[in-house]
């Protein structure tokens, strides 16, 4: 399901024909039934793109931004998408690689961090709303079990 998100976030796909050749191009074989049903379970919708085509698009992109040299799933799976994080008060705001925002954004949600009040998803940028009194240096301690780059960071 996440070759699939990335694919959804990276290319624009028109059709499940579609959908199911860039999918066995990373070397993923699907029957249609099953993409079908994945996409009901990730709710994915078709949306108008720049160039007025309907595309497959992820739930909370409001913003159907392309990469312009998009790589491949297996490629962008095996990278966190993790750019940078800045504080302000007890919010922080997390920058992503285009399409990546959402995928983290739910791995946090998943992770039950209890510093954590909620998180706000675009395509490369990530709002999470902290406990008040939330100490930084914790917050990101308990983070890096998601984004483990977050470490590599010099603060």
């Amino acid at each position: 399901m996440e070759a699939l998100k990335m694919l959804i976030s990276s290319q624009e796909l028109c059709s499940q024909e579609e959908v199911l050749q860039a999918l066995e191009k990373e070397g993923y074989k699907l029957t249609q039934a099953t993409l079908s049903r994945d996409l009901k379970q990730l709710k994915v919708a078709k949306a108008a793109s720049m160039n007025g085509k309907y595309v497959y698009v992820l739930p909370n992109e409001t913003m159907y931004k392309r990469v312009t040299s998009p790589r491949s799933a297996r490629e962008m799976l095996m990278t966190s998408g993790y750019l940078s994080i800045n504080f302000s008060g007890n919010m922080a705001i997390v920058k992503t690689r285009p399409g990546y925002a959402s995928s983290i954004a739910y791995n946090i949600d998943s992770s039950d961090i209890p510093q954590i009040l909620g998180t706000i998803a675009g395509d490369d940028t990530l709002f999470i709303a902290l406990r008040e009194g939330t100490l930084r240096e914790a917050f990101i301690e308990e983070l890096s079990m998601v984004i483990p780059d977050i470490k590599n960071e010099e603060k």
